[in-house]
């Protein structure tokens, strides 16, 4: 699946799916607002980054979307690719692929790939981002 019209899910949450996506995308162009927007002001909030960082809480997580905006600059990313969306309630979760072409500390152009999984939880009605972990998939091992 690679866009939200492809998904079976509540449509106040693929809305909050394509809002995911442009921050995406601003977050690789060095803007982390928007981003940053759209987490759930709770303790519980967790981000595993894909370049290291392990955070908790709303105040930790946000700033260092800062941290990693800052390193990009004119990035592009594509649709997310998801393998799963499900909700239950007021949970939803996405795995998936995210996709791009990004310039990283000053650098050349280049793709970008990682594995994400996203949580999230519906609070007064609006969906908010509660969880992300991203990784760089790592080689196939199987023989």
């Amino acid at each position: 699946m690679t866009t939200t019209e492809a998904v079976s899910a509540p449509p106040d949450f693929l809305a909050f799916l394509d809002r995911v996506a442009a921050a995406l995308d601003a977050i690789v162009a060095g803007d982390p607002a928007p981003y940053a927007a759209l987490w759930a002001d709770i303790d519980d909030v967790t981000l595993f980054g894909a370049w290291g960082p392990i955070e908790q809480g709303h105040e930790r997580v946000t700033r260092t979307f800062t941290w990693v905006a800052s390193r990009f600059r004119d990035g592009v990313m594509e649709p997310p690719e998801y393998t799963v969306v499900a909700v239950s309630g007021d949970l939803g979760l996405t795995v998936g692929v995210e996709r791009g072409v990004v310039r990283v500390d000053g650098g050349a152009p280049q793709p970008m790939t990682l594995r994400v999984t996203h949580g999230f939880r519906r609070l007064d009605g609006r969906w908010w981002l509660t969880h992300r972990h991203a990784d760089y998939p790592p080689a196939d091992q199987r023989g």
